[in-house]
Parts: C-alpha cells; sequence; structure tokens
C-alpha cells in the first residue's frame, strides 16, 4: 500500500503565515494528503499571534531568529534546517509563499534534494532586481526552481509566462490573502462579544474622527525614504478631522525614526505591531491606508479602502491598474496631497474605493489543494 503524499509547508514570516494558513486549512480537510509545517522563525514574535489565531502547530521549528543577523546568515539557516528536515520527513512536495528569504532558501533545499516546489502567489514582478531588495531576487530565484506556480491574477501568470515557464504548470487561482481576510473580517463582524471586546480595546481612538492606518517595512525606504514617510504623516496629522494609526515594525531602522519623528505629534498613535485579527479590525474601521508594504495593497481593495502606496513600483500593478491604489514613493509632500485630496474630495474618495478588488474570490486556496492533489496523483 502506497503512503498518503505528505506536502511540507515552510514559511517564517507574519504575512506568509497569514497567506499560508487557509491553504494549510485545506490540506488538513484534504483527504487524499498530509500535511506538515516548517517554521524558519525568521520572523518569531510576530509570527506566534497568527499561528495561534489560525490553530497552526508547527511540526518542525528552526528557531533561527538572531538580533542582527544579516541576510546571508537566515538564508545559511534556512538551507541547513530545511535540508535536514527533508531528510527525515521525506515530503512529496515543499510549498513555499512569496518571496522572503525563507522561501528563496526553503525552495533551493528541495531543489538539491530533487523535490518538486509548489509556489502560492508566484509571478510578482517589478522588473527591477534592487526592489524591492530582496525580494525581486528571491521570487525570482523561486520562479526558476518551482514545479507548480500558483498566479494571484493573469498578470502574474503572463510575467511568468514571458518568463518560460511551461502553461500546463502555471495556475491562476487568486490571492490567499483574500481568503484569510475574508474569513477574519466574518470572524470580527458575526461576533458580538469579539467585536465589543475589540471596540473597547481600541476606545482611545475617536470615532468622529477619520483613521488612516499606515503600515512600512521595506529596506529600500531606509534612512531618507522614513523621514520622508514620516515628514508626510506628520503634516496630515496637523487636520483636525483624522488619526494617524501606525502599528510600527519591530525593525530598529524603522522604529528609530518613526518615534523620533511622530512620536510626540499631534493625532498620531504609534503602536506595536498588531496580531492579525486587531490589524483587520483597523484596517476595516480606516479610511484610508497608507503603505510601502505588500499584502495589504491586497487585502484593503477588498474592504473598499483606497491605498496609497509609498513607493515608486509596486510588484501589484493590479490594484493600481484597477483604481484602488495610487503610487505616491516615499515622498512627504505627495504623501500628504494625496491623502489630503481623498479627504477633502468625496468624487475623488468614491472612485478609489468603489474600484473594486482584482485578487480574487476567497476561494484560491481551495483552488491550489486541487491541483497539488490532481499533480501528485499523476506524479510516479
Amino acid at each position: 500500500m502506497s503512503r498518503t503524499p505528505i506536502v511540507l509547508c515552510v514559511f517564517g514570516t507574519r504575512p506568509e503565515a497569514i497567506k499560508m494558513a487557509p491553504v494549510i486549512r485545506a490540506l488538513r480537510q484534504s483527504g487524499r494528503l498530509a500535511v506538515r509545517i516548517c517554521v524558519s522563525g525568521q520572523h518569531r514574535e510576530m509570527l506566534r499571534p497568527v499561528l495561534r489565531l489560525f490553530d497552526i502547530e508547527p511540526d518542525y521549528d528552526l528557531d533561527l531568529m538572531q538580533e542582527g543577523q544579516s541576510l546571508s546568515q537566515i538564508s545559511c539557516g534556512v538551507l541547513r534546517g530545511v535540508e535536514g528536515v527533508l531528510d527525515h520527513l521525506l515530503p512529496s512536495l515543499v510549498l513555499v509563499h512569496g518571496d522572503t528569504t525563507t522561501t528563496m532558501a526553503g525552495s533551493l533545499a528541495a531543489f538539491y534534494r530533487k523535490i518538486p516546489v509548489g509556489h502560492v502567489e508566484a509571478g510578482l514582478r517589478t522588473g527591477d532586481i534592487s526592489s524591492p531588495w530582496p525580494e525581486e531576487l528571491n521570487r525570482r530565484t523561486v520562479g526558476l526552481i518551482a514545479t507548480l506556480h500558483f498566479a494571484p491574477t493573469a498578470g502574474a501568470e503572463s510575467n511568468l509566462l514571458h518568463e518560460g515557464i511551461r502553461p500546463d504548470r502555471v495556475f491562476v487561482t487568486g490571492n490567499t490573502v483574500v481568503d484569510a481576510l475574508r474569513e477574519t473580517v466574518g470572524r470580527i463582524r458575526c461576533d458580538a462579544s469579539l467585536s465589543k471586546q475589540l471596540d473597547t480595546e481600541f476606545r482611545h481612538l475617536d470615532p468622529t474622527r477619520r483613521l488612516l492606518l499606515v503600515t512600512g517595512h521595506r529596506r529600500e525606504s531606509f534612512g531618507e525614504g522614513f523621514r520622508e514617510i514620516c515628514g508626510g504623516l506628520a503634516a496630515l496629522s496637523q487636520r483636525s478631522d483624522v488619526e494617524v494609526v501606525f502599528p510600527v515594525h519591530l525593525n530598529p531602522n524603522v522604529r528609530g525614526p518613526v518615534h523620533d519623528l511622530l512620536g510626540r505629534r499631534p493625532n498620531v498613535h504609534l503602536m506595536e505591531p498588531q496580531d492579525y485579527l486587531r490589524f483587520v479590525y483597523l484596517l476595516d474601521r480606516s479610511y484610508l491606508v497608507l503603505t510601502d508594504s505588500g499584502g495589504i495593497q491586497e487585502e484593503a481593495p477588498y474592504l473598499g479602502k483606497p491605498v496609497l502606496v509609498m513607493r515608486s513600483m509596486t510588484e501589484r500593478p493590479e490594484a493600481v491598474e484597477a483604481g484602488a491604489a495610487l503610487l505616491v514613493g516615499a515622498n512627504a509632500r505627495e504623501i500628504s496631497k494625496r491623502a489630503s485630496r481623498l479627504l477633502e474630495d468625496p468624487d475623488s474618495y468614491a472612485v478609489m474605493s468603489q474600484a473594486g478588488n482584482p485578487y480574487g474570490d476567497g476561494r484560491a486556496s481551495v483552488r491550489i489543494v486541487s491541483i497539488i492533489e490532481e499533480f501528485l496523483e499523476a506524479t510516479p
């Protein structure tokens, strides 16, 4: 009797965990596959709350997080750690997500062991290998390695086909972040007790003011970029009709300038990173999102929240093309100008908020698992 095929999910950061959680759930519900979880610990404190929220217990924890470690150290640690897991488990497929260092090194470990790789959120490209850095290189590397490419959009599919990936190995599934967001928003809205608890936790926020939700952590923004971002937010905070809410990333290159330049500004609430449940609550409550992050560019349009992308380019052009997001760069003047227009011009706001969500219907995970089942059944 042949054994049940094992799918090993490898991830290490908070965004990966959020986007992999619905896939793991769908794998668990499959009667034809076994699933095992390996986390690298690339994000330690920020990862744990997501695992608890989605009831994920890792089978393997590489526990690699060390203060001040370099990308080379993370890459080497993941490569060695995942190699040991593969030798012990002998999975039929390694499943990774996106563009992190864990994703790249985990895929490389599987390649060295000649184990097929499935890539969730495949095909995102900016065309500039240094932006975002090092994510663009990471996802291109995984694109060379992967056997199954789960593209979130037709645009991502087109990128992969243009690079010479076999058409029968590329699948447009939608983005799994919509699956996770849909589930979490539903949980908050349908549970009166939970909703009341969250309202109480954030009672310091003034419901008569419009909430501007901010996230930022990109390496290419470190230094002058973050000073510009903070300058734009400082200008907006002078308005009496808004509150700026900024869950500040743990990286000292972010925390330093943010606390120095915004720590005593009016109407600015600097918070510790929020767990996913509370972040979704804030997102649902927000009027406008300002970010240099990736996933929130996909989440906000689902809830009808306009997004100002504080970067010069994005690997997620679909929201920009649909009119739900706008590139403003890490430029204080543009950030303040564009946000002010959305705050003052109801027609401009309506155009962006009603542009729609180009990232799927919330069933991407089910499609991905179905494709994996068929692939492994056909694999000798």
